[in-house]
């Protein structure tokens, strides 16, 4: 009688000592995938600000006077008025 009880505390001993390593395991696993994820968001991160700072340095050129002043002589035929074209009016 004594023997059968001890048989039954190892066997769910060793049963408990393998769903623990078995759950070390995945967890192990679960967080590597986590960890490749997150230095996948990172990378992506780093390119989006990459991306971002180009995107301002392409708004700031294209705000620039010289740089709309040159389309506007290019696709609409513009161009700036001679000092005799210029009227001055006085506002009150």
């Amino acid at each position: 009688m004594l023997l059968q009880g001890s048989t039954t505390g190892v066997v769910l001993f060793a049963i408990l000592t393998m769903v623990s390593a078995l759950s070390v395991v995945y967890v192990k696993y679960d967080s590597r995938l986590k960890f490749n994820q997150f230095q996948g968001e990172l990378r992506e991160q780093d390119r989006l600000g990459v991306e971002w700072g180009r995107l301002q340095l392409e708004a700031y050129t294209w705000s620039s006077q010289n740089s709309i002043e040159k389309l506007a002589r290019a696709k609409l035929n513009l161009q700036a008025p001679s000092a005799e074209q210029v009227i001055y009016l006085n506002v009150k």
